[in-house]
């Protein structure tokens, strides 16, 4: 038992030094200090702990746990924002996350004048411990993990400072900064929370792109005899019809289906397509789709697990002509999608299907419907990635004036593939769909792992460095990292873009990475805007905060 204990080479002194470090460390991170909580980053203080009563590993142990940590967890959360990473960019995506950017480059900016201002220049450890407490006050871990990487790629004889002791010191007050400048924002910029409310609601009810469900009596005699495509053409609107009343008859509705004067079309289109699909073709009348089938038609969600069908395109399906059904939308991560031709479905999307019921379960059949095949994790895909990944943040990039080449690291490349993995991975026949469960728990024990390693590192000398060293400046300037670039960002996203407060909550604590920051938003607001706006910037804040962080490092610290 005393070996257990104190033999630090021993399986089983390190598997129970990582159980305890991480057990402790998240059960304290539950505990909420003004309804506030740490969460799993409390990891990081139990590792410091443990490692300061001299529980700890060897050095090259905790350098791979840290290290696979930290890939798994940057590749997964690539993986989760891989999807919606290039969307995030439109509508109106281009400006909030034009204000991200900046936000991240005030960081910086704020972190260097720290540093001129309040520290010894010709120590050449002052600047790197400076990066981790920007990395703390932005509560961003990957980031952290980044310049660590890229430090010893500088620091060749292992005498690289242990930066995440100013990581620790700024991380508790730029949770709760995060949190206090927003409000401060709130009352800088006079803002009114039920007033904002009602601004969603008016913008929800106007909501043009929102799909939407159209009886149709055809009544335009230019329409008479021409099929469902020529119709589709003519108009140039994006629109589905699934069925046809003729004769009092309901059939489903075909590409080639011929419209005739008195048919009842029932379709489906976007908000703003629908009024002149009304004004073409005729009144929106009242329906019931029961009268006249000789067979039930049924209308259901199709869940894709097959693999072959990734990638495919609707078109591509031809379910129309060989199945006698229509697809009106796509589903995919809770977000409805226009069944266009050309949307090349992916496993895991939802499939609204309509035709007659024995069609329908044909189509089930070939797509899959299968909830359990689906529930098994697709690990091959995640290894591939990471193994491509690994080589691609290999690749030196010679930069004049640096003082060794430029690489993405076992961060930055893993992260870049996963996102390229995420949306694109469908063309190189990889099945990337992963259940956010399984997502969420690779994702945090690679977190743990990597929190648990640094801690642990760290903690011989924390408290040295904070209790007898400058500690409480890393924790001053911490607050101004966090603070200053929140009240120009903020102030200027409704002064200037006029954007809604609750969609700049969202977008501050997307650019900060902080889900406490988002809960405390969500928690203020009943609609979705404080979501929208942290996943609207979050893939590209993610990416900026790992590449800054080896650029920083690389340039500043070299």
């Amino acid at each position: 038992m005393t070996n257990l204990f104190t033999a630090t080479d021993s399986i089983a002194h390190i598997v129970l030094l990582y159980a305890l470090v991480i057990a402790v460390g998240v059960y304290l991170g539950k505990i909420k200090f003004a309804g506030i909580s740490l969460g799993v980053t409390f990891v990081l203080f139990a590792g410091i702990v443990a490692g300061h009563f001299g529980l700890t590993a060897p050095a090259a142990t905790l350098t791979f746990a840290q290290d696979f940590g930290l890939i798994l967890f940057v590749f997964m959360i690539g993986l989760q924002v891989g999807p919606g990473f290039f969307e995030s960019f439109k509508k109106g995506g281009v400006e909030l996350n034009v204000l991200a950017a900046s936000a991240i480059l005030l960081n910086i900016a704020v972190m260097f004048a720290c540093y001129y201002l309040f520290f010894d220049t010709s120590d050449r450890n002052n600047l790197p411990m400076l990066v981790g407490t920007l990395y703390g006050a932005v509560t961003n871990t990957p980031g952290l993990g980044a310049a660590n990487e890229a430090l010893g790629s500088i620091f060749t004889d292992g005498t690289a400072p242990q930066i995440a002791n100013g990581y620790a010191c700024a991380y508790p007050l730029g949770v709760v900064g995060i949190i206090m400048a927003t409000i401060a924002i709130r009352y800088i910029t006079r803002v009114t929370l039920s007033d904002e409310e009602k601004k969603l609601e008016l913008e929800e009810s106007s909501n043009d792109q929102k799909p939407t469900f159209i009886n149709v009596e055809v009544q335009n005699t230019y329409m008479e005899g021409k099929t469902i495509q020529q119709v589709r053409d003519f108009l140039n609107r994006d629109f589905v019809c699934s069925r046809i009343m003729h004769d009092g008859k309901v059939s489903t509705a075909k590409g080639l289906s011929e419209v005739h004067i008195g048919d009842v079309l029932y379709i489906v289109s976007s908000e703003i397509d629908s009024e002149a699909i009304v004004a073409f073709l005729g009144p929106e009348v009242e329906v019931d789709w029961n009268i006249g089938e000789d067979t039930p038609m049924v209308s259901q969600r199709v869940l894709v697990t097959n693999p072959k069908m990734n990638g495919k395109t609707l078109g591509a399906l031809h379910l129309s002509r060989l199945y006698g059904v229509n697809v009106t939308r796509v589903t995919r991560q809770g977000m409805d999608i226009f069944a266009n031709p050309s949307l090349a479905i992916q496993v895991g999307d939802k499939v609204m299907v309509v035709g007659k019921e024995d069609s329908v379960e044909r189509v089930k059949t070939m797509m899959g419907n299968s909830v359990k095949r689906l529930e098994a994790p697709n690990i091959a895909t995640i290894f591939v990635g990471i193994i491509v990944g690994i080589i691609f943040g290999s690749i030196p990039i010679a930069i004049p004036s640096m003082p060794v080449p430029l690489k993405l690291g076992i961060a930055g490349g893993p992260l870049i593939i996963a996102i390229l993995i995420g949306r694109y991975g469908y063309r190189v026949k990889l099945v990337t769909y992963t259940t956010t469960s399984a997502n969420f728990m690779l994702r945090e024990i690679g977190l743990v792992l990597f929190l648990a390693s640094v801690g642990i590192k760290a903690g011989a000398t924390f408290v040295d460095t904070v209790v007898a060293g400058d500690g409480l400046l890393y924790v001053g300037c911490g607050v101004l990292i966090t603070v200053i670039p929140i009240l120009i960002v903020g102030t200027i996203a409704r002064m200037k873009f006029n954007f809604n407060y609750f969609t700049i909550m969202g977008m501050l604590a997307g650019t900060y990475t902080d889900p406490p920051a988002l809960a405390y938003a969500n928690s203020v607001c009943s609609k979705e805007a404080p979501a929208v706006g942290y996943s609207t910037v979050y893939p590209l804040s993610m990416f900026l905060r790992i590449l800054t962080a080896q650029l920083v490092v690389l340039f500043a610290c070299g």
